[in-house]
């Protein structure tokens, strides 16, 4: 070795703070929303699942404004959302109805605690799906994980209130749970409203409408947000179901017309 060669330097690699500040935030609300289920507080869970779908919105149009965008900031927020969007609702789901359940049979028990653990591994495959695939930016395949975290999370967040919601109530929040599991990992497709840009002038009447917006979900948060939630995850399907019926009714009316016997 040449002893008048400089010794070779590691340098250092740093992080952006701003968007990885962010996505902590979106981890740190989605892990208090696991600690508050687990303490019985299942009102301040849904909340705080909501307050980690504001950070996570934030992470990453903040790294695009500010040129901050790295692959450790890709795979850093993939976590985040696994924690707050695939295992705090699963575990909230499991805290407030697996042990009611339970007492109406065994059967029931496995079936809460199935419903939960299907939403967790839903969340983790539609996740990985979505960064191991590249999709066209104005709609996603599948329902995004935080839009079914925002349904699981409201509907137990109103659910609160129960103190006996009884067996009727416990089934339809697993089957509310499984069925936002289910789709995370299908194939309807959902807009994105990435094209709209936050930072282009509008008119003022954009600005009233957001403030009659707060306001409606200010008078009972989570029934408003479970209504808006709930209206987009169910649009996609219904729309397919639409197309369908509409389709077939155009084959029953064609249909006639090719049946005919030659004259």
């Amino acid at each position: 070795m040449d002893s008048e060669s400089p010794p070779a330097r590691t340098h250092a690699r740093g992080i952006y703070l701003l968007p990885n500040l962010l996505t902590t935030g979106c981890l740190f609300s989605g892990f208090y929303a696991i600690v508050a289920a687990i303490d019985g507080n299942f009102e301040r869970a849904g909340m705080a699942v909501f307050i980690a779908m504001i950070f996570d919105g934030l992470d990453g149009r903040v790294a695009r404004l500010t040129s901050t965008e790295t692959a450790f900031g890709k795979e850093y927020d993939s976590l985040a959302d696994m924690v707050a969007f695939g295992l705090a609702p699963a575990i909230v789901t499991y805290q407030w109805g697996v042990a009611r359940i339970a007492e109406y049979g065994r059967a029931w028990y496995r079936f809460g605690w199935l419903a939960a653990f299907f939403y967790a591994a839903a969340a983790a495959l539609r996740l990985a799906k979505f960064n191991s695939r590249v999709q066209d930016k104005r709609y996603f395949e599948g329902l995004p994980s935080p839009s079914a975290a925002a349904v699981v999370a409201a509907f137990l967040w109103m659910s609160s209130e129960w103190r006996e919601p009884g067996l009727p109530g416990l089934i339809l929040a697993f089957v509310i749970t499984a069925a936002a599991g289910a789709l995370m990992v299908s194939r309807f497709g959902y807009p994105s409203f990435k094209a709209f840009d936050l930072t282009r002038p509008v008119r003022f009447i954009w600005l009233v409408g957001v403030a009659v917006i707060f306001v409606i979900v200010a008078e009972d948060p989570a029934i408003v947000l479970l209504i808006i939630f709930g209206s987009y995850s169910l649009w996609a399907p219904l729309l397919w179901l639409w197309r369908r019926l509409r389709r077939s009714k155009r084959l029953e009316r064609a249909a006639p017309s090719e049946q005919r016997p030659p004259a």
